[in-house]
């Protein structure tokens, strides 16, 4: 008879004795399916142990990868967005806000912030998919713009980590400005020599890829991101024809010239700081006054 043969029939359990498994205690790999424990999910940086898949994290854990001791400074975290256009799909967009604001503790779909970085100073964009899909709206382009005026204060090197689906529809034009406008505070920060580092995350597509995602210093990126303007499926039926494979990946996107490196992010931190280090302007030496002689 086999182990695993019940002898005995009508053997029940009672409710209160049941043991059940807590949610939340084992990840399943989406590409491999391997299974790991959540605990050596997140030692590894919410990446497979096996295959290296990057799963998609949110700012809370890109700050508490990146910043010393998860100390920073939050900027602006109290902005969010009006309803210029009185916009309504299946619910009004005030509603549609306010139930993503409750559901994701986020304001919005981009946080700003100032730390330490392996003890440099480092400002900090780092956008949020879980709020409308990483969408640019009206504050997310203001919210960036007033970082990078921090940073060109301060003379202090950016990083924006981008996650997004793209412009905001519900704003409209007001969305596609954030575009225009982002784009103009990274020219003056360029300008005033201050050192912008643009990181591609799964995914980044639309405006957000348009316009000051690709405009680094250094762009740099997660390995198997998604990255593109319009989507892979839009773009077949588009042109008629099948895509190369792994078509807007980062791996192809770096083939192709339009990054500088791909980095695992498990060595982001150490890869930044050797970038950062690299970059600081070296200090001059003010020479002191020689003794006259006589």
């Amino acid at each position: 008879m086999s182990w695993f043969k019940r002898v005995e029939k009508g053997i029940v359990t009672p409710t209160e004795q049941k043991k059940e498994t807590p949610d939340g205690l084992w990840y399943k790999c989406p590409e491999c399916k391997t299974v790991a424990s959540m605990a050596e999910h997140k030692r590894l940086l919410y990446t497979c142990a096996k295959c290296n898949h990057h799963d998609r994290v949110d700012s809370a854990e890109y700050f508490e990868i990146l910043f010393d001791h998860n100390q920073f400074v939050e900027l602006d975290e109290n902005l969010t967005s009006g309803d210029p256009l009185h916009f309504v799909d299946t619910k009004a967009y005030p509603q549609r806000l306010a139930a993503t604001q409750k559901s994701s503790g986020l304001k919005d779909a981009v946080r700003t912030a100032h730390g330490q970085l392996n003890g440099l100073e480092l400002v900090v964009a780092c956008m949020d998919f879980k709020f409308i899909g990483g969408s640019m709206g009206s504050v997310v382009g203001e919210k960036i713009a007033r970082a990078i005026d921090y940073a060109r204060q301060h003379r202090i090197p950016f990083l924006m980590i981008s996650k997004s689906g793209g412009a905001r529809m519900m704003e409209a034009g007001y969305s596609l400005m954030q575009m225009a406008k982002t784009s103009a505070k990274l020219a003056l920060l360029s300008e005033a020599g201050i050192p912008y580092i643009s990181m591609l995350t799964d995914p980044t597509t639309g405006g957000v890829t348009a316009s000051f995602a690709m405009l680094g210093d250094f762009n740099i990126a997660e390995p198997g991101a998604l990255i593109g303007f319009a989507g892979p499926r839009v773009i077949k039926e588009t042109i008629g024809k099948d895509l190369p494979k792994d078509f807007q990946s980062s791996e192809f996107v770096l083939e192709h010239g339009f990054l500088d490196f791909i980095v695992d992010r498990k060595q982001l931190k150490q890869r930044l700081t050797d970038l950062l280090t690299m970059l600081r302007p070296a200090e001059v030496a003010v020479p002191q006054p020689q003794p006259t002689l006589r």
